[in-house]
């Protein structure tokens, strides 16, 4: 008998979203990698405030409609800019050894990467709601998160 598996679909939608998963790990991983780093403090909670915004955008996003979805995630883009700013300046102050940029830049990359193919296909069927005359109405997530799994 073949068993099949049964995804389990959270209530908060924005939770089975991959890059939302990544999100979360690459903050977790900024906050353990600049923690104990006193002497520079304000770089270091902005760092981390920026990494967090990354996640919080796609969070807040994905419960309005599709266009502010779109909105949101353009947001995230921008932290995750700042965040490559940060990566640069706490490499050259010796926060981040060589590796730690490069795993960093590697993140964002892929972060980047992620949420670009999420607001292409937000934007895709938001030309074919236009084209056939749909209402916009509907939570921005329910129809992406099994089309974002495949990013």
């Amino acid at each position: 008998m073949e068993q099949t598996e049964e995804r389990v679909v959270s209530f908060f939608r924005f939770e089975d979203l991959r890059v939302y998963a990544k999100a979360t790990d690459y903050s977790t991983w900024v906050t353990n990698a600049v923690a104990g780093n006193e002497k520079y403090k304000s770089l270091v909670g902005s760092f981390c405030h920026s990494a967090y915004d990354i996640a919080l955008n796609i969070a807040e996003g994905s419960s309005r409609s599709k266009s502010q979805f779109d909105h949101y995630l353009k947001i995230a883009k921008t932290a995750i800019r700042e965040c490559v700013v940060y990566t640069e300046i706490a490499a050259n102050l010796g926060i981040f050894t060589p590796e730690q940029k490069e795993q960093s830049r590697e993140f964002l990359m892929e972060l980047t990467r992620m949420l670009g193919a999420l607001i292409i296909s937000l934007q895709r069927s938001a030309e074919r709601r236009i084209m056939h005359g749909d209402d916009e109405s509907d939570n921005a997530t329910d129809s992406y998160a099994n089309e974002e799994m495949s990013y």
